[in-house]
């Protein structure tokens, strides 16, 4: 904690010895001070009067030249907290004059590795206060994460770093309120590292020290690190960018067997230069031929594929797309071990270009079929003559461009006798199943411009659907919706553009439909790698789950099924406080607005308030129950009622007052209802005269005329009922405050 009275940063002026310069280092607020009185371990200073102390600097002048002053203390503060759990109270800080203004500053820092996570206890500031809580980013700059515009109690706020400060600063007219936050350390960990285009990341763990692994799909090469370390720093980060994936221009094989030839990835930046012109040579084992499956071909016009059957240049053309000829879809087959593939090209992009598959085989047998997103059955593992080899297609495609079933044929020179069919992502389609997938067109690949799909799911009428968003990265100008409901009467769940993470969301219906527009001017505004979409049949469930019961408290629902709308509210046993939103409302996606509160036991007692015409002293500024609370008049007034006050806890209830507030009154208004006191003293003597006289009468009258005359007086008979007497006490009267409620001694008589 901080010693009392410290004082904000500050110097003498040593040109002018006469002026104070003040530097508030933790705001934007620079002031010109002179001091006028140091006492008590405090330092207080007067302004100019017209100066504000919000306004950025003014040079000050000599005592002589502002006489226009007005006295405004001035208070700051750098505290410091280091352990791993605390609070932040600003009951903590020593009691102040009134009008103070005061800032201070509350920083935590914590071991490299942890961050600092705050939850709001309490806050009660006055208009004109101020308090945001701050953290810092990597690069040491401060970041604001909350205010107190937007603070509330049970809110938590996690820092990016092992640092987080609290900024607070008093109203202008110098008004303190109160705040605690509770602080806690948690352990830092790396972002998740982006999954590279055409590659696939495994990570072992986001803590310092654990690790992520790269690789790239068939025909891309990673450039960059193939595993990352996370690194134990203020703000964990990875030890370096995470790599890409790209397509190379040109390159070398030997002792080929199965692989990719992929057309170049295109540069980026604007000073990237494109590829015009690559070659590629694969050489597979001696007495091996290769087969080249042209999986995609899509050039432009000024493009040009060229396959040789060799590595000579007077090697045999297996094909050329500059001849204008049909395109062997069904792939080409090498006369000898070796090919030469070149590719021309103007601009390389990822629209256009080619991706073809090789794979080496030996002489009397079929090459080993392939089937991109899909899979395939054989009878002959080496592919004989004979072999029949069957087709299927992933989850979310459909086989075009040739039969499910083809078979190896011709012993002389063994070949398949039809082509391999392809698996193609649809767009849209009628989806029955319990579980399904839906893929953007021409997945794996990049979607194409223009795009307009529509997939409608329906399951069995009891039942829901759930969908599983894996993947989702359009570019701005495409969008994808999914609807809840039918087509007559739908309902939109969501509209997306550009990227985001994975989630779910479920429909309300049997039937939920996915539609996605890819804009037609795709090559100005650019496209994404497109979507990953599984769906799954879920039982109905149309209520949000119930929330448990709290400790020391109650809750209470508006419905009895927690339907979309219901709420539940929560309340605290007497002399507990609810920390937390007191409210739940379940929303529209089957989860509650928040999480559930809890119940704080009330250890302190609720200010009883200031006596006119008097000043207060408190043992404990937090009221916490044994605070006592000593009340002085003013002179000139005197003390009526106790002059202290405690604060007593009781089991259960909430903690109370021992007394109710006194008074201070005039002394001469009390002196003058004292003048009177001779009539006040002959007044009682009448009274009690009067009084002794009808009890001797009454008496005379039962001793001697009672029983000597035959006058009966019905209310002297005796009560049928015996007498009953009923007595309460209260040994030790409590009083609440807010209202006065006083216990007396009571005695009744039937």
């Amino acid at each position: 904690r901080r010693p009392m009275g410290l004082p904000i940063t500050a110097g003498w002026d040593t040109a002018r010895d006469q002026t104070w310069v003040c530097n508030n280092a933790s705001s934007t607020v620079m002031q010109c001070l002179r001091p006028l009185r140091h006492s008590g371990g405090q330092i207080h200073y007067f302004l100019n009067k017209n100066l504000s102390p919000y306004l950025p600097y003014h040079a000050c002048s000599y005592l002589d030249v502002c006489p226009l002053l007005f006295s405004l203390a001035v208070s700051g503060c750098m505290v410091n907290f280091s352990d791993p759990e605390g609070y932040i109270d600003s009951s903590d800080d020593p009691p102040l004059p009134d009008g103070t203004f005061l800032h201070c500053t509350y920083t935590v820092t914590v071991y490299t590795g942890y961050g600092v996570e705050l939850q709001v206890k309490s806050v009660n500031l006055s208009e004109g206060e101020q308090l945001s809580i701050r953290g810092v980013d990597e690069g040491g700059a401060l970041l604001v994460l909350a205010n107190h515009t937007l603070l509330v109690e049970g809110q938590v706020i996690r820092s990016p770093t092992n640092t987080i400060s609290v900024y607070y600063r008093s109203s202008p007219e110098g008004s303190i309120g109160m705040f605690q936050l509770h602080y806690q350390i948690f352990r830092l960990s790396c972002a998740l590292p982006r999954r590279p285009h055409f590659g696939e990341v495994s990570v072992l763990d986001l803590l310092p020290g654990g690790t992520a692994r790269f690789h790239c799909q068939m025909g891309y090469h990673l450039q960059g690190a193939v595993a990352l370390t996370c690194l134990n720093t203020s703000l964990p980060v990875w030890s370096s960018k995470e790599p890409s994936c790209r397509a190379l221009c040109g390159g070398s094989v030997k002792n080929a067997t199965v692989g990719r030839i992929l057309s170049p990835s295109p540069r980026l930046g604007p000073t990237a230069t494109h590829d015009r012109s690559c070659s590629w040579s694969l050489e597979a084992p001696t007495a091996q031929r290769l087969h080249l499956h042209l999986e995609r071909l899509a050039l432009e016009p000024t493009d040009r594929l060229v396959l040789w059957s060799g590595l000579d240049a007077g090697s045999v053309v297996l094909f050329d797309s500059g001849r204008g000829g049909p395109i062997p879809f069904e792939g080409v087959i090498s006369e000898g071990p070796a090919v030469r593939v070149q590719f021309i090209t103007d601009q390389p992009n990822h629209n256009t270009g080619f991706n073809i598959r090789y794979e080496a085989f030996e002489r009397g047998h079929c090459y080993e079929p392939y089937l991109q997103n899909g899979n395939f059955s054989t009878t002959d593992q080496v592919y004989g003559v004979g072999a029949v080899v069957q087709f299927s297609c992933d989850p979310g495609h459909s086989l075009e461009q040739g039969p499910p079933v083809i078979e190896c044929i011709n012993a002389r020179d063994p070949y398949w006798n039809d082509t391999e069919p392809l698996c193609k992502a649809l767009c849209g389609g009628e989806l029955a199943g319990p579980v399904g997938v839906i893929l953007s067109p021409n997945w794996p690949e990049w979607y194409g411009e223009g795009e307009d799909c529509s997939w409608r799911i329906h399951v069995e009428e009891d039942k829901r659907v759930l969908l599983n968003v894996q993947l989702l990265n359009l570019s701005d100008s495409d969008m994808l919706t999914i609807m809840d409901g039918d087509e007559v009467t739908p309902h939109i769940l969501g509209q997306y553009v550009g990227g985001a993470g994975p989630f779910k969301i479920q429909s309300t219906t049997p039937d939920l439909t996915v539609t996605f527009h890819s804009d037609p001017a795709g090559l100005v505004f650019g496209k994404g790698e497109g979507f990953i979409i599984n769906y799954m049949e879920v039982s109905r469930n149309d209520s949000c789950p119930d929330l448990p019961e709290i400790q020391n408290g109650w809750k209470t629902t508006s419905h009895t099924a927690l339907v979309r709308g219901a709420r539940i509210t929560y309340q605290c046993d007497p002399g507990y406080d609810l920390v937390g939103r007191e409210t739940l409302t379940c929303q529209l996606d089957l989860t509650w607005s928040t999480q559930p509160p809890f119940c704080e036991k009330i250890m302190y007692c609720s200010d009883p308030g200031h006596v006119e015409h008097s000043t207060r002293s408190l043992s404990d500024p937090k009221l916490l129950v044994g605070t006592t609370i000593q009340y002085s008049c003013y002179p000139g007034f005197i003390l009526q009622d106790g002059s202290t006050l405690t604060c007593y806890g009781r089991e259960p209830g909430t903690p109370v007052w021992t007394s109710k507030l006194p008074h201070c009154v005039f002394a001469e208004a009390a002196a003058g209802s004292g003048l009177d006191g001779g009539n006040m003293a002959l007044a009682i003597f009448i009274l009690v005269l009067l009084l002794s006289v009808l009890l001797g009468g009454a008496y005379v009258y039962v001793t001697r005329c009672r029983y000597n005359s035959n006058l009966r007086l019905p209310l002297i008979h005796p009560h049928p009922y015996s007498q009953i007497t009923v007595e309460s006490e209260f040994d030790n009267p409590l009083y609440e405050t807010g209202g006065v409620r006083k216990y007396t001694h009571t005695h009744t008589q039937t």
